[in-house]
Formats: structure tokens, sequence, C-alpha cells
């Protein structure tokens, strides 16, 4: 059975009804920064969301495809995430995000540069703008 990141950290994808603090640990993703409306068609957000999706299933198959990325397990592509803030406009044109999905800790800053270049010879995408992040999110 694949793991499953919100099965297996129900206290980060599934909180309390009550609050309570939690320490997030340092965790890596595939992240895409940008800035704009979300919902506009064919923009900026949307577009970060399948570059982001084809990278992580890019990984997830790399065992299929030839490339044995060391401690490699089956898993399921974790939930989207993201940071949203606005900095001057009060209209959704200004919001401003990163968005990201997590990648389980075997994958390395190398895998996700060979990601990039399998995805965009398959894909026929460009996939540069997305960044392998480190985080550590913390006490919150």
């Amino acid at each position: 059975m694949a793991f499953d990141f919100k099965k297996e950290y129900k206290e980060y994808y599934h909180p309390a009804k009550n609050p309570v603090i939690i320490n997030i640990p340092e965790m890596k993703f595939l992240a895409l920064k940008g800035k704009g409306n979300p919902n506009a068609e064919d923009g900026d957000y949307q577009r970060s969301i399948k570059l982001l999706y084809g990278l992580s299933y890019t990984l997830k198959m790399s065992h299929k495809g030839g490339r044995n990325i060391r401690g490699f397990f089956e898993y399921v592509v974790p939930p989207l995430e993201g940071f949203w803030w606005q900095e001057e406009k009060a209209t959704k044109d200004g919001f401003q995000w990163i968005s990201l999905i997590r990648l389980p800790d075997f994958i390395t800053e190398e895998d996700v540069l060979w990601a990039k270049k399998a995805a965009n010879e398959k894909k026929k995408m460009d996939f540069s703008a997305v960044e392998f992040l480190t985080y550590n999110e913390g006490l919150c």
C-alpha cells in the first residue's frame, strides 16, 4: 500500500476541531511563486498547478521510467498547499502566492532537476520556474 502523507500526518493535514499548538518540521516541496487572480483562465495560478502536479507525478512514477531514486517507496502525491498574501491592492489581481506540493524526504534537488528535464521532454512544457524548496515552518 502506498504511503499517504494525509493519513500518516493527520496533525498537519486534518487539524483538530479545537486549536492546538504543533511543531511543523522541516519539509521538502516543489514550489512555484506568482502573482495575480487565481481564477483567471489560463493565468499564472492555473499554470502553476499544472506544472507542480506534472513534476510531482514525474517523480512519483520515476521508478517506472528508469530513474532509481535512493530510498524510493510508493507514495500518494500530497495535496496542494500554499501561502497567500497581498501588499497593496485589495483585489484578487493583487494576490501574491507560493504554491507547494510536499515531497518525500528521499527526493533530492538532483532528482527534481532530472524530473524537470524528463517532464519538459515528455509533456512539452517549460518546468524551469518550479523550485525545490526546503521549508521549516516551526511552531504553529
